[in-house]
């Protein structure tokens, strides 16, 4: 067999199953044959024409599967091991990964009008080489980036470790949370529930969610929210300084991307607070005056693309293998690879009570 099935970018608006050769890896490569994968929000974001990648590209970027080949210099690896590659999957051999941020891989891809190192350049799957969804994906650095799924943990539990679990938890990093905090998390879509999870992970007493979807916000509360507000019912802003009797939170992770909860995230901060951004904003962002005290108030805001890499993975599986945490209630749809499309529809307009979709190929 030399052709597989994959879900590529044919125009804005429109992602269609098509027929591309299966890719054969160079020396430092892997082939997996993607035993499950999923749908990002950051593919609706391609789908709609707001982040570009390049038309034909095969899109997706949470790969769970089994090495099919292995190119010849990779070692500590075996065909027909269970994998999963992180959504970032950095070479570790460029300038900003060994200045610590390998998400920011820093490739130069031409014409891409960066006039140097590309940030971001870290996720290439589905950005800048063929992704995820398809039957088999090709690897690259594969010995940095593959990490072994242990025997007693299913694709569907560690399926949030390429991207959502791990940004999720890099949100809750960043926000530089201790013992003791307060955090508001702005939407609780996969990576706003993640991070939730990850703000108690990390020590947070109080984890006030947000989110106007009454399913998210009972999700929330199962992974570690203690208040679980409705923002079509209270008024934020209002609500979140009441809890705090008017100190503000610690910190606030913003999972959404726009401007009102940007805005929001920014308001509720104590001074000295940290605002810890994880959304995929599509416009320019304004800073308000008063939120900011003027530019006086010494707050911190924090931008993060997902670590990625076999370490981050190992470390993600490890917290799902050895904790209480439970991903496996994200995943709320299952569709075959035949069926991509389908899943598109329902993921980007949020139907059903969609979190999260397997894809099976």
């Amino acid at each position: 067999m030399s052709m597989m099935k994959a879900a590529a970018l044919i125009e804005k608006g429109r992602i269609e199953l098509v027929d591309k050769k299966i890719p054969s890896p160079g020396p430092n490569d892997a082939l997996l044959k993607v035993t499950t994968t999923t749908i990002c929000g950051t593919d609706i974001h391609i789908l709609k024409g707001e982040y570009a990648v390049p038309r034909m590209l095969t899109i997706g970027h949470e790969p769970v599967g089994i090495i099919e080949k292995l190119g010849g210099n990779v070692r500590g690896y075996r065909e027909g091991q269970r994998v999963v590659a992180g959504a970032i999957c950095p070479s570790f051999t460029s300038y900003p990964c060994q200045d610590g941020f390998p998400a920011q891989d820093g490739a130069h891809i031409p014409g891409c009008g960066c006039h140097g190192y590309k940030a971001t350049a870290g996720w290439r799957f589905g950005n800048v080489i063929d992704g995820a969804q398809a039957e088999y994906l090709l690897v690259p650095d594969a010995e940095a980036n593959l990490a072994p799924i242990p025997d007693d943990l299913t694709d569907e539990q560690v399926l949030m470790c390429p991207d959502v679990m791990s940004t999720g938890f890099k949100g809750a990093e960043n926000a530089d949370i201790k013992i003791g905090d307060v955090v508001a998390v702005f939407a609780q879509g996969p990576i706003g529930l993640c991070a939730t999870a990850g703000a108690r992970l990390r020590g947070a007493s109080l984890v006030i969610a947000i989110s106007s979807a009454p399913e998210r916000l009972a999700m929330a509360g199962r992974l570690g929210a203690n208040v679980l507000l409705n923002y079509k019912k209270v008024d934020v802003v209002d609500e979140i300084m009441k809890i705090t009797g008017g100190r503000g939170v610690d910190a606030s992770i913003e999972c959404l991307g726009t401007q009102t909860t940007f805005s929001q995230a920014l308001r509720v901060l104590k001074p000295g607070g940290t605002l810890s951004s994880l959304g995929v904003y599509s416009d320019d962002l304004q800073l308000p005056v008063s939120a900011i005290a003027s530019g006086l108030g010494d707050h911190t805001i924090r931008t993060a693309l997902c670590p990625g890499g076999k370490e981050r993975m190992r470390r993600m599986m490890n917290v799902l293998q050895h904790s209480a945490l439970d991903l496996t209630p994200l995943v709320t749809h299952r569709f075959s690879l035949d069926n991509i499309v389908e899943a598109y529809r329902l993921f980007a307009q949020k139907q059903d009570g969609v979190i999260k979709i397997a894809i099976t190929p």
